[in-house]
Formats: structure tokens, sequence, C-alpha cells
């Protein structure tokens, strides 16, 4: 399973999140972005119930104030169906 997720956080404590979400394995890819939301991150993990329990994590992180997370979708002829 792959999901996207974008983050708020408190304001200056994005470069430390960021460094201690790079420790999670299950996820492919984290950076700083302009906008509505200070991080976005790229998660990938074989368990099911595994984009549930990150969410969970981040979510009770005490520098994480809201999360959004986007499921991909397969087989509608995406990058992901050729994986």
């Amino acid at each position: 399973m792959q999901a996207y997720i974008l983050i708020n956080c408190n304001t200056g404590s994005e470069t430390t999140l960021i460094s201690e979400l790079k420790e999670l394995s299950e996820i492919i890819e984290i950076n700083g972005v302009w906008g509505k939301y200070d991080i976005f991150i790229k998660i990938s993990t074989s368990d099911p119930n595994g984009v549930e329990q990150i969410v969970k994590r981040l979510r009770n992180h005490p520098d994480v104030v809201d999360t959004y997370t986007m499921h991909v979708l397969y087989g509608q002829g995406g990058t992901i169906d050729n994986e």
C-alpha cells in the first residue's frame, strides 16, 4: 500500500520533525513544502494496517498539529500499477 500524507506542524519544528520522520522505514520520500501544509511524505508498506499505524504515530507526535492522508488507488492506470 502507498499513501501520501500532508502534515501541519508547530512553527519552527519542521527541520527536527523531518529528521525524526526520516528514520521510519516506511517513508520513501519526505520534504518540507510551502502552502497550507508544512511537510509532505510518501509512504509504502506491505502491512494492510501500515498506513493507519503511521498516521496514528504521526498524530501522537507532540509537534504534529494536523494530517491529511491520501491513499493511492490501484487499477486506474497510474504508475503504481506498473510496480
